[in-house]
Order: structure tokens, then sequence, then C-alpha cells
């Protein structure tokens, strides 16, 4: 066998190679042979075919399964001798193979890149400092109360905080139009669960009151025929209620699994706890793989792109009732399946450099952290200690906060004091500033 390995573009590369016709015919022959014993042809008992009948009938596939095996198995010899690393798989083209002709073909493929990881030192991130304070346990209780609330019907003007319901019928240019009408909605208001104007509009009604309003639908509505438009609702309201909270007793307190007040607020003090460092960490996480990003010039392998990319297009179709993935722009996820193969191979290259190992305590760890949300944690402990798939799973993500750690301790790491609050829903602090 001869052959040739070029690199093209990028990091595409040029595998040709040429197999003497002799290795061909004499592997087409030795098959035939062996098909001769064991093929049932009519006209003649099992395997006693004679060989020119056998040839006749199964000559063209046997050559075309000898050839499709011996360039796989060349393929494979080329990469293991010269010790490339394909990403991928390859693209054979140039199959030239004529009995009697030395058999030739071209493989093009991608290699994985050589990964330089950027200098650390210029990543910048900051780090939230947060404690879990009285003031956030209270808030945490008042919103346990407030899903243990019931709703006292009230006869006063309707305000924000209270739930209304209504029967209502809109029209357009004074015609009633598909979805517009309904019967015993309740709305709570405040909590933007309806079009603006409509909400608005339910302010100030009294149980049992009558008024028309306009509602404005946006340009982006769903309903074609609603965009843009105003449409007109006349409203009832059948009833008005307000929120009536329980009283923080030993009742509401074994409700959540406590013995009394002062024990539940040492639980949700506990869980608070938890919930807040597990944020930080996903939050380091996320601003130490973005800075490796940034500081780490790397060309990425497009058939492991696209291999991501297919991954989360079929997740995000398994996501939509009734998606077809087929049916969703592959391109749309080119960006993230891009930015996630860069992080695996940069990671995976940080693990080999600095030789990591998982760290048991760190698995342990977050087998605790996984479990202690769940009743019977001994339980689940278990049932992800049987499951290799799940461990392996741990172990990653154990090897990723190492990583990040590693990371940390290069970086330039300002700690920023931030609140609860703010840790816990960093995109609604950000809309809020």
């Amino acid at each position: 066998m001869q052959f040739t390995v070029e690199a093209t573009e990028g990091l595409m590369r040029r595998m040709a190679v040429e197999i003497p016709a002799v290795q061909i015919d004499e592997e087409v022959e030795r098959r035939l042979k062996d098909l001769g014993r064991q093929v049932r042809m009519d006209g003649f008992r099992p395997g006693k075919a004679p060989a020119h009948v056998v040839r006749q009938r199964y000559l063209g596939q046997v050559r075309q399964d000898v050839v499709g095996d011996v360039i796989e198995r060349s393929y494979g010899s080329v990469i293991q001798q010269q010790q490339i690393r394909p990403a991928g798989y390859p693209q054979i083209e140039s199959v030239v193979s004529e009995p009697g002709k030395d058999l030739s073909f071209v493989a093009s493929f991608e290699v994985y890149p050589e990964v330089v990881v950027g200098d650390m030192t210029a990543i910048e991130i900051e780090r939230p400092q947060a404690e879990v304070t009285e003031a956030d346990i209270d808030r945490m209780i008042d919103t346990l109360r407030t899903q243990r609330a019931e709703w006292k019907s009230v006869k006063h003007k309707a305000k924000k905080g209270e739930r209304v319901t209504v029967n209502f019928k809109g029209t357009l240019d004074g015609e009633a139009f598909a979805g517009g009408s309904g019967e015993g909605m309740t709305v709570v208001l405040g909590e933007g669960r309806l079009l603006k104007d409509f909400e608005d509009g339910l302010l100030g009604i009294k149980s049992d009151e009558t008024k028309t309003i306009d509602v404005s639908f946006p340009e982006d509505y769903p309903a074609e025929n609603l965009r843009g438009k105003t449409a007109q609702f006349e409203i009832t309201a059948t009833d008005v209620a307000e929120r009536v909270l329980p009283e923080v007793d030993d009742a509401f307190a074994q409700a959540f699994g406590s013995e009394n007040p002062e024990a539940l607020r040492a639980d949700v003090r506990k869980n608070m706890e938890r919930e807040l460092k597990q944020a930080v960490r996903r939050q380091l996480k996320a601003k130490v793989l973005d800075g490796l990003v940034k500081v780490t010039d790397l060309a990425v392998p497009r058939a492991l792109v696209a291999e991501e990319s297919t991954r989360l297009r079929e997740q995000f179709a398994s996501q939509m009732r009734g998606g077809q993935a087929d049916e969703i722009e592959l391109e749309a996820f080119f960006p993230e399946g891009e930015r996630r193969v860069k992080l695996g191979l940069i990671v995976a290259e940080l693990v080999k450099q600095e030789n990591l190992r998982v760290d048991e305590a760190r698995v342990d760890e977050l087998l605790n952290d996984i479990a202690a949300t769940y009743e019977e944690p001994e339980q689940v402990i278990a049932y992800y200690r049987a499951n290799r798939e799940l461990m392996m799973n741990v172990q990653t993500l154990a090897i990723e906060d190492q990583v990040v750690e590693l990371v940390l301790g290069k970086a330039k790491v300002t700690d920023v004091p931030t609140a609860f609050d703010d840790v816990i829903n960093p995109k609604s602090a950000a809309a809020a500033a």
C-alpha cells in the first residue's frame, strides 16, 4: 500500500491511497470460494453450485464489498501509522476500482486542532459575594405564605395583588373575533400575564360592574389578524377577591415538613444557602468558560460543530410539543455549537496539561447537593452510584469545577458584594439595572 497525506485548508487533510490489484483480486477469490461452500442456489444442493455459476451471480457484489472493506481498513491503517486524530468521518472520493487495476481512493477529513490555551491571567471575573440575611428569609417565608394563601371576596375596587374573575366579549371594528370572548377567567392584577391594556382596564373594577375598554395588540402578536389593531372589550367582573395569608404557626411550618416556625426558618435558611452556593458556582463557571473562549484563538472542526449543532437542535425540538428537528434550520444552532466544541477542546487540554484527576470528595459533595432536594436523599445517592452514565455526568461536573478553580487561581478576580436575590435571579437584576 502506498499513501500520501497532505494539509489542504485549515484543519482539512487529504489522504491519497493506492492498493495493489493483486491484494483485491486475492480477497475477491477467497470470498467467492467461501460463498460457494455456503450459498443456496436453485437446482443445486447447498454448497454444491459450480464456481462459475457462483462467480457469475455474485462477483459484482463480492468485489464491491471487498473494495469497501479494504478502503475502510486502509484508511484506519494510515490514521494509526501517522498518529492522526481525525475529527468526524472521512469523505471518500475519486475511487478507482477496476478488475486487474490497482485500487486507489482519496479521503478528505478534518483533524483535531492543536490547542494552545490563551493567557488566563488576562481573564477578568467579578465574583458575587452574598449571604442569606434574615430579611431574605422573611421574604422567602412570605413567598411560602403566598403559595398557601386563600382568596376572600371583597366589595371594594380591585387593586394590584387582588384576583378578579371576569366574563368578556371582544370586538374588532364592531365584529366579534375568534378567541375574543370568555367566561370565568381569573386574573391576579400586577402579574402581567395579560396584555397591559386589558389588565390595566381591570384596575378599579368592582364585583358585578361592567365596563368597556380599548385593548391594543402589539405588532408581533401571534394572531396575525390582531397585530397592531385595537379591539374593544366589554368586561364584567363576577368577583373581586383579596389574598388572605396564613399565620406562621406550627400548622403552617408542619405543612412544609418543619416542626415549628423556628425550625422552619432554620430549614429555609439551609435551603437558601444551598441554592445560593449552587447559583454562585453556576455563574462563576459560566464566566470562566466565557473567559477561556475569549482568550483562546482556536479553529474548530466543522464536522464537530455540525454534530453538536444537530444535538442542540434535537434537544430544542424535544422541548417543543410536536416539534420536528428537521423542520428547524440547523445553521441557527451553529454559533452555540461552535462555542461548545471550543469549550470542550479547551477544557480537555487543561485537564491534560494539569494532569487533573476526578476529586472523589467533590463528587460526593455534588451528589449530596443533588440529593438534598429530595425527600429520601440516601436513595437518590444510591441510585446515582448504581448508574454508570449518571456517575460519569457527575464526575464530568467535578472535573469542570476543578478547571474553574484552576482558572480562578490565575485570573483577575474581583469580589463584588451582591444581594441574595440578585445572585439567584441575575436576569432580573440586569433588567432592573
